[in-house]
């Protein structure tokens, strides 16, 4: 499903003529089954959301190979990346990244449009999927009538609403209370049962990472499983 080989990644700061390569990530190596939940555990600035970016191709690594779905996507352009990103991936941020004025449906709806698929069609696979989720009654509320954790809900109704088969997830519990937490920490799980979604996920947290089926972490760039160095 995800294979990482080798990954390196650096970026360049200062003036041009004396710009100097700070690396983030070393020769990081792993894989992710379908089907599997996988987070990626550290502190900030240990390179957790570089890699996320990688994976999901917003910038492109410095060494190494990515493939994803047998597709060796590494040089990717972005025109190919965005095509990839809509038939495959699905995203969960800390910060929602709701647009304020439109409504819930609308959120959920925008992947479709983007898709071009036909209205009648769109306003039954979202008031679905608002169904599963929870928020059937909530369909007409803005961004700032919802709680955090309806919120992130809608984020996840958004991820899922193009029956990706990866979803990628950046601090999705960062922004809420320990109750709430829970009960999206549940929803994934239970997506990821019933749906066989594959879930790609970074955190600080350990009560995310306890739903996982692989914890691989990073400190200062280096990947470790489990406590231990992965030889690479």
């Amino acid at each position: 499903m995800i294979e990482v080989k080798n990954l390196s990644h650096s970026f360049r700061v200062g003036k041009k003529g004396t710009e100097k390569e700070i690396p983030v990530l070393k020769n990081v190596t792993f894989n992710i089954k379908q089907g599997e939940i996988a987070t990626i555990v550290g502190r900030s600035g240990s390179g957790k959301s570089t890699l996320l970016n990688l994976i999901s191709g917003y910038i492109s690594p410095t060494e190494g190979e990515l493939i994803i779905h047998e597709n060796n996507v590494t040089n990717f352009n972005e025109k190919e990346w965005a095509k990839f990103r809509l038939s495959h991936f699905g995203f969960i941020f800390q910060s929602f990244q709701l647009i304020p004025s439109l409504t819930t449906f609308e959120n959920v709806e925008l992947p479709l449009t983007l898709k071009g698929v036909p209205s009648p069609e769109r306003k039954k696979q979202v008031m679905d999927l608002l169904q599963n989720v929870g928020l059937h009654e909530h369909a007409s509320h803005y961004p700032n009538e919802l709680s955090g954790g309806q919120q992130q809900r809608v984020s996840i109704a958004r991820a899922l609403i193009t029956k990706p088969s990866i979803i990628l997830a950046d601090e999705p519990t960062g922004s809420l209370d320990t109750e709430t937490e829970l009960e999206i920490l549940d929803l994934i799980r239970s997506l990821n049962l019933e749906k066989g979604i594959t879930f790609c996920i970074i955190t600080h947290d350990d009560e995310v990472a306890k739903i996982s089926n692989h914890q691989f972490h990073l400190q200062d760039g280096v990947l470790s499983k489990g406590g231990a160095f992965v030889e690479v």
